[in-house]
């Protein structure tokens, strides 16, 4: 009760017996009865001292924001001329994104990024709680674009227009190459490990997704008495710090978002999703701009003084092709991994009641040119699951083993035009050409060696009784790795861009995707990607500053 009003023969001092208050704290909160004797009926008598603060008014938004990152209109765009402009936000562009970012700082320069997809997740798929394994796999295949439905000698390709690319889906297993692998480079592994260094600390890559599971213990001491001694835990892209003292690691597998959000949290850029890529505007021997349209048709011209494509193998040399920049390896080498997958089933029984999750690797060796990797249990069901999700008492469980292998760089392997056919934007639609090799079909006996004799190891010790293995060769494509198709080199004659990135005659156009990948190893390329695209950017910071 914050006041009373004084009954027929009370005073001021009556009032503070009753209420038990003391009596000049109650002169001093009624200034207007100055005698504590006078009576005082009908009067109000304040029993707490009134506190007068302003009034807070709701605070109307600082921007026009409506989504989870701030956008800027082509039309906008077209009216800037760019420092920097990127092509694509898959793994590459963002990557190129934050690196500008955190080296240049608040200078004042302008850097624009655009993208032909929309704004699809704002995470990892596996990040967001209503969706799982089977939900997240369901969910990629009903978004993707089967590019593969129309390239009959690579039927398994797809593709994912949206901010962040194929970094919404991907597996996060982050190897380096190996470094026999560079013998095929035009730069060493030496050269490039300051950047895999940097790559690494930003995705937050580390073995210790798996690291102490009880499954990953006993599976690495069994393989490694079974001929695979090289064996170890999977590095992957995963954050594992806890959410504490307000600092919220909510994003825990990678995706190029996390590239996106760093940036945007260093300095101001310029991004557009929805802007189909037509055309890279040159003149003598210097890109001048990029025509961009809108899913309305509206065609947009963008200056930059250097741009940078990162549209993915497939598109990247699809946009440069048709704008008419020349080079006779453009679209050509096209790589990906052969790939064999075995299913093997387990006996529960072996393990202890806390199984934990299985994503180990054996590496590719100087002899051995594949690598292996197992995950579980239950494939991918528990390989990273929501955290509310029951997790059924399983009395066999399927582990999964994925080989993957070298496939040599082909001329004859490649992507080109095909003008008889055009896209809504009047860009022309690709055409595959890929076969395996005889060297390449030799390694791939030798991956069905290694699979078979790794099937048998666990039958042997821990698989279910009676239960025969699944064994299987995927398509081309299938894996999602593809690269190579805009390769560097020091020969014009053999790549199509210089060990920097930067395409041949053309002073301030670079590449920064996985296909300037000039050799495929037999590591999943995402984390080769971001690395060279990191080297790329600050090769352009340097060319900048001269």
């Amino acid at each position: 009760m914050d006041s009373y009003t004084a009954q027929t023969g009370e005073t001021l001092r009556s009032v503070a017996y009753r209420m038990r208050l003391d009596i000049q704290k109650l002169l001093s909160l009624n200034p207007h009865i100055p005698n504590p004797d006078t009576y005082i009926a009908g009067q109000t008598v304040n029993l707490v001292r009134m506190i007068h603060i302003p009034i807070a008014a709701p605070q109307p938004p600082e921007t026009d924001l409506k989504q989870w990152i701030p956008l800027t209109s082509l039309e906008e765009m077209s009216q800037t001329e760019y420092d920097v402009l990127i092509v694509g936000a898959g793994a590459g562009g963002p990557a190129v994104l934050w690196r500008l970012c955190q080296q240049w700082g608040l200078n004042g320069k302008r850097i624009g990024i655009v993208e032909r997809g929309d704004l699809l997740i704002p995470t990892h798929s596996m990040n967001i709680p209503t969706l799982n394994a089977s939900r997240k796999r369901d969910f990629y295949k009903n978004i993707s674009y089967p590019l593969g439905k129309s390239q009959p000698e690579y039927p398994g390709a797809s593709q994912v227009f949206a901010l962040g690319g194929k970094t919404l889906f991907w597996s996060t297993a982050s190897p380096r190459m190996h470094p026999a692998d560079f013998n095929e480079w035009p730069i060493s592994y030496e050269e490039l490990t300051p950047y895999y260094n940097i790559a690494e600390r930003v995705m937050n890559i580390s073995k210790g997704y798996t690291q102490d599971s009880t499954i990953t213990t006993m599976m690495l001491e069994i393989l490694r008495g079974s001929g695979f001694p090289e064996i170890t835990e999977l590095p992957t892209a995963i954050d594992l710090t806890a959410t504490k003292f307000g600092q919220v690691h909510s994003n825990a597998l990678f995706s190029s978002i996390a590239f996106l959000g760093s940036a945007l949290n260093q300095r101001p850029f310029d991004l557009a999703v929805n802007a189909r890529a037509v055309q890279i505007l040159s003149e003598n021997g210097n890109a001048t701009g990029l025509r961009v349209m809108s899913p309305d048709k509206k065609s947009y011209v963008i200056k930059a003084k250097t741009i940078v494509v990162s549209a993915s193998t497939w598109e990247t040399p699809r946009l440069l092709l048709s704008s008419g920049i020349p080079g006779k390896a453009i679209g050509h080498y096209l790589m990906n991994h052969s790939k064999i997958v075995a299913t093997v089933k387990i006996d529960r029984s072996y393990f202890p009641e806390v199984l934990g999750t299985l994503f180990i690797w054996k590496p590719r060796t100087l002899i051995e040119p594949y690598q292996m990797i197992l995950y579980g249990p239950d494939l991918e069901r528990y390989l990273w699951y929501p955290v509310f999700e029951n997790k059924e008492v399983l009395k066999e469980f399927d582990i999964g083993i994925e080989t993957l292998g070298v496939v040599e760089p082909q001329f004859e392997n490649y992507i080109a035009l095909n003008h008889a056919s055009v896209d809504a934007y009047g860009v022309p639609d690709i055409q595959v050409r890929f076969s395996y090799s005889e060297k390449d079909k030799a390694i791939i006996g030798k991956m069905l060696q290694a699979t078979n004799h790794m099937v048998a190891s666990l039958l042997g010790t821990i698989g279910a009784k009676n239960r025969q293995p699944e064994l299987s060769f995927y398509v081309p494509g299938e894996d999602y790795h593809e690269m190579g198709s805009y390769r560097m080199g020091n020969d014009p004659s053999t790549s199509a861009t210089n060990p920097y990135g930067r395409i041949h005659g053309i002073s301030n156009l670079y590449v920064a995707d996985n296909s300037v990948i000039p050799y495929s190893g037999a590591a999943n390329p995402t984390l080769t990607t971001v690395a060279l695209a990191i080297r790329t950017t600050d090769h352009i910071i340097h060319q900048l500053s001269k």
